[in-house]
Order: structure tokens, then sequence, then C-alpha cells
């Protein structure tokens, strides 16, 4: 049927135009397919996914409350970005929408609302694959944005509804939730009392200590050379999660506030080098091009020196219109 149109379909443009409608179809299916799967697990299903992280309480484990604030605006986010993928006009814009992003957002919605049901279903294997594999996609479509189409102040609404979008859903399974499923699937946690509070929760405090320290350092890293303000806001967010979640072992709950603490110097830091290494102002070399006539040879081989120098570099002479024009 489409090779009957007439329309070149070899072309790039066309290409280009035909992607973009599949994306203003399928992105907000799977925004909805998503939200839909999430808010069942998580208000029908029994035990729901805020059940199940009362049931295996862990050294990472976060407070639901705040992840769930988290997820919401995340789904915000992204309905401002489905917005945009109707109203863009801008070909940086739609560049930007369809090589940059394209359809790794929308196997992410898919692969988190599969991720819900292993969850509740306690499919822990499952679900650490799934949240490796989403990590590994919105990292993949970050970067290609990074690179290929990187933020600019001349397209805030490229700012606020592409690339936060996309930084905000990344930062959620790299930062706190594939290394929860992880400690559950190895068996890192512990007993869990109702009501009360685990009677063991000192246990396992060294891969729960490097977990936190490894993904905070990655993101006081990335927030310091990119100046990145959403990034900061993502990590001090999932830190606030972690210490907010009690009882926690010292190890855990410390190194949570510190992070937290550390984050948003980290990114006056990095602004802050960058004004100081743009704002030096790079002392050009002299132009020769004044003192080029008072070296050149004359008929008897000799150079000419203005003042009778015979040596070092001179101030610039007078210059004859007549002479130097003939």
């Amino acid at each position: 049927m489409m090779n009957e149109l007439p329309i070149d379909m070899n072309n790039p443009r066309v290409r280009e135009y035909l992607l973009l409608i599949r994306l203003q179809v399928l992105t907000p299916l799977s925004l909805l397919i998503n939200i839909g799967s999430v808010l069942t697990c998580s208000l029908v299903a029994d035990p729901s996914i805020r059940g199940i992280f009362r049931l295996y309480p862990a050294p990472v484990s976060p407070k639901a409350v705040v992840i769930g604030a988290y997820v919401l605006l995340i789904y915000a986010a992204q309905i401002g970005y489905c917005v945009l993928l109707t109203a863009a006009r801008k070909p940086e814009t739609k560049q930007a929408i369809v090589k940059g992003v394209g359809f790794t957002l929308i196997l992410s919605n898919v692969l988190m609302a599969i991720w819900a049901i292993t969850w509740i279903l306690q499919l822990f294997l499952a679900s650490t694959i799934l949240l490796a594999l989403i990590t590994l996609l919105l990292l993949y479509s970050n970067l290609n944005l990074l690179v290929y189409h990187p933020p600019t102040r001349a397209r805030p609404l490229d700012v606020a509804l592409i690339h936060a979008p996309m930084r905000f859903f990344l930062i959620l399974p790299m930062g706190i939730m594939f290394e929860y499923s992880l400690f559950v699937y190895l068996g890192y946690t512990y007993t869990p009392t109702a009501p009360g509070i685990p009677t063991d929760y000192a246990q396992y405090q060294l891969p729960g200590f490097l977990a936190v320290v490894l993904t905070n350092l990655f993101s006081t890293l990335v927030i310091a050379t990119r100046r990145d303000i959403v990034w900061c806001i993502a990590a001090v967010w999932i830190c606030v999660s972690l210490w907010s979640e009690r009882p926690k072992g010292a190890a855990v709950y410390i190194t949570a506030l510190v992070f937290t603490a550390i984050h948003p110097p980290a990114l006056i830091a990095g602004f802050i080098y960058k004004r100081f290494k743009t704002g030096r102002v790079a002392l050009v070399a002299e132009d020769d091009a004044l003192y080029r006539a008072a070296r050149v040879p004359d008929s008897t081989g000799t150079t000419n020196h203005p003042n009778g120098g015979n040596g070092g570099q001179q101030g610039p002479r007078e210059v004859d219109p007549e002479e130097l024009w003939g």
C-alpha cells in the first residue's frame, strides 16, 4: 500500500516525518500503559508495590512515598514531552525527538509496566533484568541527546520537556531501583516485623555502603563536570528517599546524608570553575604587519631598521602614502 503512494519513501525527510508520526501515536500510548500498570499494581493488587517494599526491607530500600512522588514527577514531565511531540516546529527539536529519543522512551515505558507486574509477583530476577534493560536504554538515549543534541539556552522547551524527563527517568532505575531489586534477589534483606522495626537491620552494611557510594560518586562527577541541575535535583531526591526510610544502618544512613549535602555544592563548584575558565582573556600576539616595512631588505641586501637600530623590534614608523602606493 505504501509503495503505491506517490511519495518517495527513500527520501530522508519523508522517512523522518513518518517516524515522527509513529512517535506521536506510540509515545502517549506507552505512557498510558506505564501509568495504568503502575497504578493498578499500587492501588488494586495485594501485595502492592509498596507492600513489597514492606515485606523486603533492605539496606538500600527507599521510602515508598518519596519514590512515589518522584514517579509522579516523571509522568508529569512525560506528559509535557507528549505535548511537545505534537507542537514541535523547529527542525532542531524534531531532530532531538526523532534521533535523540526515538523509540527508547516507548520501550522503557513498556518495560516499566512489565516490571510493576513482576515486582508484585515477587519475580525478583526478572525485575532486576528489566530494570537493567531500562537503565541501558535510557542511558543510551541520554548520551545520544548529550552528544548530538545538547541542551542549549536558545531552546529552553527542549531542555525542560526532552532532556529533563529523560534524565529523571534514567536516575530512578540507575540510582535506586536496580540496586534495591538486586539486593532483594540476592537475599540481602532484613526480617520484617509487623508492627515494629527489623531486629537485624544492621546486616549487609558493606554491600549497602558500596552501592550508595558508587552511584552517588558517579552522580557527583556528572553534576560537577556537566553542571547538570536536573541530575542534581534527582540525585538529592534519591538520597532523601534513602535516609528518610528508617531504620537504616549507620553506614548507609550517614553516606546518604553526606551525599545529600555534597551534590548542591558540586553543582555550584562546576559553575564557578566554568566561570573562571571561560572568564580569562586570552592576549592575542602582536600583529607583526606594522614592522614588516621596517625590515624589508633594500637593494644592497641590508635590512633597514627604524631609528637607525640594528637589532631588536622597534615601534611602528609613520607611513608615507605616496611611498606606499607609488
